[in-house]
């Protein structure tokens, strides 16, 4: 019998492996294969909060868009018409949308749109995931975000939420860091996480000649005006908004959505436009990519208001109208107003920008008089490698690989990094709690001088370049593990040294899993406590919904399965990461929102880990 034997301790892609008659695999392979089991399941697959995954970039596009148009010829054989929708949801605005902004991006491709504009509420949640797709869709980005104004209370919970909304789309990069931080301010302000709370006066210093303001939906402040008190109220909220912004940065938004008023409503709405000089765009109030989602946005609403479909009835469109619509469709629809559709096109190409441009860099670390950030590491380096390794004499290897590592930290500009890890590991040594560096830093023998992690690379002979190397894309991957009960004293730590408006966690995106979603898409369709329970407990917490054994005595109904399919992995909340933490040396607030987390004394990034890996957050 032969064996294949690997050094103790070897961590290959991020899994132990074991040492004999093994082929290299790792434990988990192992037990799949003795058990018989030939797939690895998808992580934890359940529904607890600590379940996290690696999500990969976006993964192309769907073969039918490539199929049916192809990227260069969209919706061939209909007439050109210029036009971009400037007002989308997605479903980052938390049970107020259906579709992934993947999904947004995909259809605007297929419609041959000239812009796609993401506009959730009240923050940047989904931002990363559409840039992406738009990048390898070739299709141009707006920014923008609905703001809710005049809340006293999360808006869960009730059929028709408070408040009315401000619609701001970012100009430029500028503008987006500006509603970033309006954004951030007015969460913060806020007493509690989904509350937040804007200062008007804030808003117009922030963002005037910086966004372009649109009117909006019927819970923007002109068109309640319209509906509620007549036009001249809604001409003299339109007059506030161009006194707010300025008349070239407020556009009136005109929207058809079949219902008995729309047209009547738009007429009124364009000639008050007319009256004050200011220029109309049209657009669909986006929730979901195409007209077959309005069934899953209807389930979703009432998930949000926690009531069944039914219950919610008197508050729902009649036909699913705020999908994804071509030029030609959207000039057929306003061809009273034929202006509007393109001028939804040139605002688009105006306001379009690639997110990437907003990527930073770590603050500079604070070092002794008389030294720079490489020179105060190389002192570091020497004073820990004189404990660990004795002189340059007694151990010339150890040396050489320290010298070849420190080069390549220099060339690479990468000693803050190391530097923030050590203050951090340090800060954990002097009152005593435990930290240990590891995954692949173990391989550095700059991390074992620095006392970050405890095990000698030059000892095992493992390879520096498996860590960090020229040919690597962005900075190294230090993971430090700190004992659970004292972790939050690392944390504030890190809060207090560089500041709350430069340090934030990271969030954990709680989405969809086969049982919670059964359990939602039974409730919103009326169906009893006791049966989403049954229907739920039905699911194997390791396997997507469609793991439903078939000889159940009281199988899910048809169309609950066919909902919480189209559900998962949607976006339900915001959660914390457990110990992630991004710092910037700008306020990490001018590159994504931060907002409260439920736990005290908690700030927390609107994205995940992924997210801030792809935008360049370190």
């Amino acid at each position: 019998m032969f064996y294949r034997w690997l050094p103790l301790g070897e961590v290959v892609r991020g899994e132990w492996r074991v040492g004999f008659n093994s082929g290299g695999r790792s434990w988990s392979e192992l037990e799949r294969a003795l058990s018989g089991t030939v797939e690895a399941p998808p992580g934890d697959g359940g529904d607890g909060p600590a379940w996290s995954r690696h999500r990969e970039g976006y993964p192309g596009p769907p073969p039918d868009l490539v199929g049916r148009y192809g990227l260069d010829d969209v919706c061939a054989g209909l007439p050109r018409v210029p036009y971009a929708e400037l007002h989308a949801h997605s479903n980052f605005s938390f049970l107020d949308g259906a579709s992934h902004p993947e999904q947004l991006v995909e259809e605007a491709a297929r419609a041959g749109l000239d812009a796609i504009a993401l506009t959730d509420h009240d923050g940047m949640y989904g931002v990363v995931r559409f840039a992406a797709a738009a990048r390898e869709l070739g299709v141009r980005t707006v920014y923008g975000a609905e703001l809710s104004l005049g809340l006293t209370a999360p808006q869960n919970g009730v059929a028709d939420p408070e408040g009315r909304h401000l619609l701001v789309l970012a100009r430029d990069v500028a503008g987006y860091r500006r509603l970033c931080r309006v954004i951030s301010e007015a969460h913060l302000r806020g007493a509690e996480k989904g509350k937040p709370v804007y200062d008007m006066d804030e808003i117009v210093a922030e963002l005037r000649g910086h966004g372009v303001v649109l009117t909006g939906c019927r819970k923007g402040a002109v068109r309640r005006a319209l509906v509620t008190r007549g036009a001249a109220a809604a001409w003299a909220e339109v007059r506030r908004l161009v006194g707010w912004f300025g008349r070239a940065h407020v556009m009136v938004e005109l929207i058809d959505h079949g219902y008995p008023l729309d047209s009547t409503h738009n007429d009124l709405l364009a000639e008050i436009a007319g009256d004050l000089g200011v220029g109309v765009v049209a657009s669909n109030n986006v929730h979901y990519a195409q007209p077959g989602d309005g069934e899953l946005a209807v389930a979703v609403a009432a998930v949000r208001a926690r009531r069944s479909v039914e219950e919610l009835d008197g508050w729902l469109p009649p036909v699913p109208a705020a999908f994804v619509r071509t030029g030609p469709e959207m000039a057929r629809r306003f061809r009273r107003h034929p202006g509007a559709v393109r001028r939804a096109a040139m605002l688009g190409h105006e306001c379009a920008f690639d997110l990437k441009l907003v990527a930073p860099e770590l603050p500079p670390f604070p070092v002794p008089a008389g030294h720079t950030e490489i020179t105060w590491l190389r002192e570091l380096v020497a004073r820990g490698a004189a404990g660990r390794y004795g002189s340059a004499v007694a151990d010339p290897k150890a040396y050489a690989q320290l010298d070849h590592e420190l080069r390549i930290i220099e060339d690479l500009n990468f000693p803050g990094y190391f530097l923030v890890v050590w203050d951090i590991v340090e800060f954990c040594r002097r009152n005593d709690i435990l930290a240990q560096g590891r995954g692949s830093a173990a391989n550095s023998a700059v991390c074992y001088a620095l006392g970050i992690t405890n095990a000698d690379p030059v000892k095992w002979g493992l390879l520096f370049e498996r860590f960090l190397a020229p040919e690597r894309d962005g900075p190294p991957d230090i993971d430090v593990d700190i004992e659970s009960d004292r972790r939050e004293e690392a944390i504030q730590y890190v809060y207090r040294k560089h500041g709350r408006r430069h340090a934030a966690q990271v969030a954990n995106v709680i989405t969809y899993r086969a049982r919670s979603a059964v359990r939602d898409m039974a409730k919103a369709l009326g169906y009893s406590l006791g049966q989403q329970d049954a229907w739920a407990k039905q699911i194997d917490r390791w396997g997507p919904v469609a793991t439903v054994a078939a000889d159940e005595e009281y199988p899910i109904p048809a169309d609950v399965l066919a909902l919480a399919h189209e559900i998962g992995d949607a976006p339900r909340h915001l959660g914390i990461h457990s110990g992630g933490m991004v710092i910037c040396d700008r306020p990490v607030s001018e590159v994504v929102p931060v907002e409260h987390a439920r736990m005290a004394d908690r700030t927390v990034l609107q994205w995940d880990k992924d997210d801030c890996a792809q935008i360049g957050l370190v």
